[in-house]
């Protein structure tokens, strides 16, 4: 088991005035950081992948699809070229960190629908420009793992079986999907049993509750999901996902209205402390 903690708590770019915060990180446990890449240059990380590495930190990264100008589910392929242009600098920017994942719903933009499920040609275009990003990724040694999210957030992609079946288009080595403990709460039927039929696909793995909150403060059923994960084979990572409300466009967009737990420091220590035991009675 490798236990990361998503940096988007405190910002959607993590700079030196954020540095602090790793040696607090590497303290309490942790093996590493998912880095959010929203914004900078390849050269801005190449300072974050020298504090991470002074902390003994590892690292993985999240992107999403910025606008509907970089679409990869757009018919137009001027707009689907953006999209992996877009990738291909996110991927450059985790390379220069030293990261070794690029994860999230980096296929179309957040909140943005057409009114009807989605089309096989949107699909193909998910695969097409994922397929060219996980060749550019593997050459730099990078894994990816795409995102299904929630209906409130996205059509495209939406349950573990989706993404599972992207996974198997693409087929790169190097490429797979993302299963999020929150939107598999969400979207389905049952969100452990989601867990072997697709677990070859499985790449990556966000641990959120179901509030968005501290882990093992909710009602997501960590015990069936980590023995489901553990017996299935899983020991990648596992990253705590927990967003508040002290960054107005993070809380924006992933519709978080009030608070869900008293400081920063109950997510990542008492998060970790429960992930982890979770992990060794599984």
């Amino acid at each position: 088991m490798l236990l990361g903690f998503n940096m988007l708590l405190w910002s959607p770019q993590i700079t030196d005035e954020h540095f602090p915060l790793l040696g607090m990180i590497k303290a309490t446990g942790y093996d590493g950081v998912e880095l959010p890449i929203f914004g900078g240059t390849p050269e801005d990380y190449l300072k974050v992948g020298v504090a991470l590495k002074d902390e003994g930190l590892r690292a993985t990264a999240v992107t999403v699809i910025p606008d509907p100008e970089h679409d990869c589910t757009s018919s137009d392929p001027k707009v689907r070229a953006a999209g992996l242009d877009h990738l291909k600098w996110a991927i450059d920017c985790l390379e220069a960190a030293g990261g070794e994942l690029l994860c999230g719903p980096f296929y179309q933009p957040l909140a943005i629908f057409t009114g009807e499920p989605p089309t096989a040609e949107e699909r193909d275009g998910i695969v097409e420009v994922h397929k060219q990003a996980a060749r550019y990724a593997g050459q730099k040694n990078i894994k990816m793992a795409v995102e299904p999210l929630n209906r409130f957030e996205c059509y495209a992609l939406n349950t573990a079986e989706d993404a599972a079946e992207i996974v198997k288009r693409v087929d790169e080595p190097n490429y797979g999907y993302l299963y999020d403990t929150f939107h598999a709460n969400i979207e389905e039927k049952d969100p452990v049993g989601v867990i072997a039929p697709t677990l070859a696909q499985i790449s990556h793995v966000h641990t959120s509750e179901n509030d968005r909150g501290t882990p093992g403060k909710g009602h997501v059923p960590w015990a069936e999901t980590f023995k489901a994960l553990k017996q299935g084979g899983y020991d990648g990572w596992y990253v705590i996902e927990a967003f508040g409300r002290s960054l107005p466009e993070v809380a924006a967009a992933t519709r978080v209205w009030r608070d869900f737990f008293p400081h920063t420091d109950e997510v990542y220590q008492e998060g970790h402390d429960f992930l982890r035991e979770q992990w060794a009675k599984a």
